[in-house]
């Protein structure tokens, strides 16, 4: 069994130095509080002083990268949390960041829900359906292709299906501003709204 490569093992490159972007704090919440939901930014000093210690290396060309090089889109196979319960990641992680979860009969489909968006603040009524379920879509937090550049393109074909469906490295959120995001590398992939804290840093560096 291929041993689980997180976010943090594959991107400890110089792109994700002090510019990196994270999701704002909860609505009503303190700066410095944990997220209700999802992954939790680290926020000790022995984090930020490595954060600050990050060597900015060379940009690596994006050769030979696909989407299909990390499996299919919100595999359940793999030996990440949340895999293998016969529900596809997307799933799962509606599942862990709305509120007010309806589940179908099947017990893994997410038919509605409440987004609190980390990235833009908003509150997003999620209703599943042809027309609407791309309101609310799952943002890899550090995008696939910045994955490829900082190292996934060694890993193996099992390590990068882990990679893509690490739940610590996806995040509900707004759907347009997901899309809008893209493969960037930060700052130009930080979506737009008060700057980023160190918390929100660590977040993507960590």
């Amino acid at each position: 069994m291929a041993p689980r490569i997180s976010a943090a093992a594959l991107v400890l490159a110089g792109a994700l130095a002090a510019s990196a972007c994270g999701p704002l704090p909860a609505p009503g919440s303190a700066a410095q509080a944990a997220p209700a939901h999802g992954p939790v930014a680290a926020g000790d000093g022995t984090a930020l002083t490595q954060l600050n210690n990050l060597a900015v290396g060379e940009r690596v060309p994006l050769a030979g990268y696909s989407r299909d090089a990390f499996g299919p889109a919100w595999s359940d196979d793999g030996n990440v949390e949340m895999s293998g319960n016969s529900c596809p990641t997307r799933q799962d992680v509606l599942a862990r960041d709305l509120d007010d979860v309806v589940r179908a009969e099947d017990g893994c489909t997410v038919l509605s829900g409440v987004l609190h968006d980390r990235y833009t603040g908003r509150t997003i009524d999620f209703k599943r359906g042809p027309r609407t379920s791309m309101a609310v879509q799952i943002d890899h937090i550090v995008p696939l292709a910045l994955g490829w550049r900082s190292g996934a393109r060694e890993l193996t074909a099992e390590q990068r299906l882990n990679y893509a469906n690490d739940p610590d490295n996806l995040l509900a959120t707004d759907g347009p501003t997901n899309a809008g995001k893209g493969p960037r590398t930060p700052p130009r992939g930080c979506p737009r709204g008060p700057r980023p804290t160190a918390g929100t840093r660590l977040r993507r560096s960590a």
